[in-house]
């Protein structure tokens, strides 16, 4: 049953995925690309000091990579950087262990995505959008104010 459910929920994010499309203006606009499978985003970001206050993503991938990126919107939108960068190493640490320490925190939609620990190539599909994000992050962090 609970399989069931997060199958649905994976399939609806890939279906009808969330902030999806180009921002007009946005203060970073980063790309991801997984060669090995071909997924490939444009993740835009806009940054009022260091909160996120909208996040768009637009390309194209597997529906692991898509669902994924689309619950990733979701979740940051609103969130300080720092609050941003615990939830990549949350989401990074809960496909490792396969979310074996999924009750620690509520994981959300993102609970959908455990079983990909067990498929090794499949877990860099499931985080090529957060990684975008993270270096897309960083690099505004770098940026001269």
């Amino acid at each position: 049953m609970r399989d069931e459910l997060y199958g649905e929920i994976l399939l609806d994010h890939y279906r009808y995925p969330r902030h999806f499309g180009a921002l007009p203006n946005p203060s970073v606009r980063i790309e991801g690309k997984n060669p090995l499978c071909g997924d490939e985003f444009l993740i835009d970001l806009n940054l009022e000091g260091d909160v996120l206050r909208e996040i768009r993503f637009s390309g194209r991938g597997c529906a692991i990579s898509m669902a994924s990126a689309s619950m990733m919107t979701e979740l940051v939108t609103g969130k300080s950087v720092a609050e941003i960068q615990k939830w990549i190493d949350r989401f990074r640490n809960f496909l490792r262990d396969g979310g074996a320490h999924r009750d620690e925190v509520d994981m959300g939609d993102l609970q959908a995505l455990a079983g990909v620990a067990h498929l090794p190539v499949r877990v860099k599909c499931a985080l090529i959008a957060w990684t975008t994000l993270e270096e897309g992050i960083g690099q505004r962090k770098n940026e001269p104010r």
